[in-house]
């Protein structure tokens, strides 16, 4: 564990392999983990010759929690991602990106291909993909409630801490489930977790006239994820939105994809990375 140093604030970070002279690798985790999620990849991308950071993002790091939602924009949050890169010294990268770290790693991917040499998405399609303009298409029902503010503190902050547990991190590990409800008791943790579903603007999306993405693409996802994200016609319309090489794997899994297919995960993003390697 280190601290990163990046637009005046500082990011809890993993880091291994700083040492090689493989490219660099940054691993950007979702709601509601932290860094803690890639471990198993990190040591493996790391003992193949690759430099790989994977930092807690704004809002999940103690001294990188600005106040306001509009704090969590996909714009600032691409920015981070950058200045992280620069602070280590990647001046180009491979991403992977899981839940809201496929997020931001699909539309830094787009806008910055002159930092990005691939990515890698864990259970999220292209954005577009999933709001794509004339189409029916609507958010999963849990981003409406997790923008409402004190609604969703309340459930899973410290009097409703056990939905976290039950739901979400019951076949993760103890050291996981560990970290996890440590940093959401840290003062304003939650809330700012939670900025990032408030800071959406339909309006201002960034990915809205961003080009199709050009650089290597693996896109892994579970059959039985929410179905606004897997459903056939997500699935369908994602290619309109890849012109590189593009390669998708289904798996017979829900959401949480490292936990419930831990080897066939990491090998699929090895083979992904070596291969633009």
């Amino acid at each position: 564990m280190v601290r990163i140093e990046a637009r005046k604030m500082e990011f809890r970070a993993r880091v291994a392999g700083m040492g090689n002279s493989g490219p660099g690798v940054i691993l950007l985790h979702g709601f509601p983990e932290t860094s803690i999620m890639w471990e198993p990849l990190i040591e493996r991308a790391a003992a193949a010759g690759f430099r790989v950071v994977a930092f807690d993002q704004r809002g999940y790091s103690p001294d990188a929690r600005p106040a306001e939602p509009a704090d969590y924009a996909l714009p600032e949050l691409i920015d981070d991602v950058m200045a992280v890169a620069d602070a280590v010294g990647f001046e180009r990268f491979h991403l992977i990106g899981h839940d809201w770290g496929s997020i931001v790693g699909w539309t830094a991917t787009a806008l910055r291909p002159d930092r990005v040499l691939s990515f890698a998405s864990l259970s999220i399609p292209h954005p577009s993909a999933i709001l794509e303009p004339g189409t029916d298409a609507t958010p999963p029902a849990y981003v409406g409630l997790f923008r409402t503010t004190g609604v969703a503190e309340a459930m899973f902050g410290f009097g409703g801490r056990w939905l976290l547990n039950t739901l979400i991190y019951s076949n993760m590990s103890a050291a996981h489930r560990t970290e996890y409800n440590a940093v959401f008791s840290e003062p304003g943790a939650l809330t700012m977790a939670l900025n990032w579903y408030r800071a959406l603007d339909p309006d201002r999306n960034p990915m809205r006239n961003a080009p199709p993405v050009r650089q290597p693409v693996l896109y892994i996802y579970g059959k039985q994820d929410v179905p606004a994200y897997v459903n056939p016609e997500v699935q369908a319309r994602l290619v309109d939105y890849v012109a590189g090489p593009f390669e998708s794997i289904a798996l017979d899994a829900g959401h949480w994809l490292i936990q419930d297919a831990e080897k066939i995960v990491l090998d699929a993003l090895m083979k992904h990375l070596e291969g633009v390697r």
